[in-house]
């Protein structure tokens, strides 16, 4: 049986009617009333596990999920050994730099060096900012990183931003983008060499939005 590791939160709406677009059927999983963190497939034999975003690489370099669906962003903070194998395109966001609206930075090479900067993502803050040769002091957290500025912790911070809403409404603005972020679809790497064929009709119909050919999932 194949396994595909879903992310809850934001992605998984769209990464189900991508599956479901390919012929694979998750549409459990969206019910509010289920509790189940493994649904099998309509036709029973595909299954989706249904995990904390930052988990679903690990799933999949483990090799207890042979494909998963994850942003980008995860991809990069995490590392994880996993193929990278379509660029799904929903889920759109960008991982910025971003200050008090009230400071005199205009990029982030203004900042000061040493300065503090919070994030959820200090992997991607560190090498950003290595990058830069620019040394500053990254304090992690796991919450709201606008009350970094907010509060005077920290100067800046490195966080992922879609409509911007919320750092105007804090009274915050971005100055620099790292990257681009998109939902990926992701695979284990052993499983895709030893695949028969089925991974990779799967693979191949949620990349085109084709139903599975002579696959019943």
């Amino acid at each position: 049986m194949i396994t595909v590791a879903l992310a809850k939160g934001a992605l998984l709406k769209d990464t189900v009617a991508r599956f479901s677009k390919a012929g694979l059927d998750f549409s459990a999983v969206l019910d509010q009333d289920n509790r189940q963190l493994m649904v099998p497939s309509r036709c029973g034999r595909a299954r989706a596990l249904l995990v904390r975003n930052g988990d679903v690489p690990v799933y999949v370099a483990y090799g207890q999920a042979q494909l998963g669906v994850v942003g980008f962003d995860v991809l990069r903070e995490h590392q994880m050994p996993v193929a990278h194998l379509v660029n799904l395109g929903f889920g759109g966001c960008r991982m910025s730099v971003a200050v008090k609206k009230s400071s005199s930075y205009g990029c982030a090479a203004d900042l000061p060096p040493h300065c503090r900067v919070a994030s959820k993502f200090t992997n991607c803050a560190r090498e950003f900012f290595d990058d830069l040769d620019l040394p500053v002091e990254l304090v992690h957290l796991t919450g709201s990183v606008e009350l970094g500025p907010i509060t005077g912790m920290a100067e800046a911070i490195v966080d992922l931003v879609a409509t911007g809403r919320t750092l105007r409404d804090n009274g915050l603005v971005a100055i620099e983008d790292l990257f681009q972020s998109t939902a990926r679809l992701i695979g284990h790497p052993l499983s895709l060499r030893l695949d028969r064929g089925d991974l990779q009709s799967i693979v191949e119909a949620v990349r085109t939005d084709k139903k599975l050919n002579n696959l019943s999932l």
